[in-house]
């Protein structure tokens, strides 16, 4: 009897658990993670990108050399990967960007 108790919980706590895994597969756009890692001023993937790569960078000069300083972005230029989305921001100590790739 005790055994069945114990396995009623562990599936209780298991389905529970799931569940609030599954809620957290919003994912957030490359825009918003780039105004994010700009209101931090830390370069910080996003969690739940659905199987993409992601690249963050940074420069205190330009938009666009943020752009080039992400990771893949070479790999991109030469056609590895297809750049599906993108995003900067400025923040105080220059500019922060987001770019997924396919």
């Amino acid at each position: 009897m005790r055994f069945m108790i114990w396995m009623t919980l562990a599936l209780m706590l298991g389905a529970a658990q799931a569940k609030a895994e599954q809620t957290f597969t919003v994912t957030i756009t490359a825009q918003q993670q780039a105004e994010e890692n700009a209101r931090t001023g830390r370069l910080t993937h996003c969690r739940v990108l659905n199987g993409r790569r992601e690249g963050i960078g940074f420069s205190s000069s330009s938009p666009d050399a943020a752009y080039r300083s992400c990771c893949y972005y070479q790999d991109a230029q030469r056609g590895r990967y297809r750049i599906v989305e993108r995003g900067v921001a400025r923040g105080p100590r220059g500019w922060f960007a987001v770019i997924r790739y396919e």
